[in-house]
């Protein structure tokens, strides 16, 4: 009877922790979608690119505390239909700068894609060429990397607004009420920019949301240049070419970065410094630097 009778208790006990879970309400976790882009700058299938739920990690965003209106600029994409600021009222804005031969902007856009599908008509994100091809040879690229949002040629309107570019990629984030919050430079993890866009929406985050006070790091009255890389001796075209080059050759040291990331993520790194050197002083004097 002692054994029926401790059996009879024991089960009584797991019916009653059932019914207990069963009635109580589940907890939720606030969760953030996680775009997961596969390794390799190849990548560039929206096939390739996932979107999982997950419970955040902490985490802190950080917004400006003084935003600047987004510059009221009019241009027209690749197939020559209007891009206007206007029209982006109450939606996130992400004003991506790239260019064809960047191999970090190329790792960038499948996530790119992958956000501009999930947000929808809450996002919107424009790309900007700076390529010196012609718009013909960006569409076809374009086309190929079935990129799902417009991009616009680089001209005087967009760099009078927003200065000329360093790092390859960058991007400014715009939101809902048209205020440029934040600004990236360098490839960055597209889970961030998720994080941010859902935080502009109102959405749910379990992150901590922090204001900086802008002192020139959205609107640098240098954005051309790079810590440590004297350009001064260049002309403009001279300028370009450097840049270009600096975003698009990696630097030699472990950090796996071009030399323009390297120089913004590390401006003590001798070794990036001194490939930068290399490069301005052999278009300062026409000559091809040796390695």
């Amino acid at each position: 009877m002692t054994k029926i009778a401790g059996v009879c208790i024991s089960a009584g006990v797991l019916i009653l922790m059932f019914l207990a879970l069963a009635v109580s309400p589940i907890r939720k976790h606030s969760l953030t979608e996680r775009i997961i882009v596969p390794s390799g700058a190849a990548a560039t299938s929206r096939a390739d690119v996932k979107i999982e739920s997950r419970v955040d990690r902490p985490s802190v965003i950080r917004f400006v505390a003084n935003p600047e209106a987004m510059p009221p600029v009019t241009l027209r994409d690749l197939d020559g239909r209007p891009v206007s600021s206007a029209a982006l009222a109450g939606k996130v804005v992400l004003l991506n700068f790239w260019a064809t031969w960047c191999v970090a902007c190329r790792q960038e856009i499948p996530g790119m894609i992958a956000l501009q599908s999930h947000y929808k008509n809450d996002l919107q994100i424009i790309g900007v060429s700076v390529d010196d091809e012609p718009a013909k040879a960006v569409k076809q690229f374009v086309a190929k990397q079935a990129m799902n949002y417009p991009v616009v040629m680089q001209n005087d309107k967009l760099l009078a607004a927003y200065g000329s570019v360093a790092v390859l990629p960058t991007t400014f984030v715009v939101s809902p009420a048209g205020r440029i919050v934040q600004k990236h430079s360098g490839l960055v993890a597209i889970e961030e920019y998720d994080l941010e866009i859902r935080a502009l929406l109102k959405m749910p985050v379990e992150a901590r949301i922090e204001t900086v006070a802008d002192n020139g790091q959205i609107f640098a009255k240098n954005a051309s240049e790079l810590p440590g890389v004297d350009m001064s001796m260049l002309t403009p075209a001279q300028k370009r070419a450097a840049l270009k080059r600096m975003n698009s050759e990696g630097c030699t040291c472990p950090c796996k970065l071009t030399i323009a990331e390297c120089r913004l993520n590390d401006s003590k790194c001798e070794t990036s410094q001194g490939l930068a050197a290399k490069i301005t002083k052999s278009l300062q004097t026409g000559r091809v630097p040796t390695t």
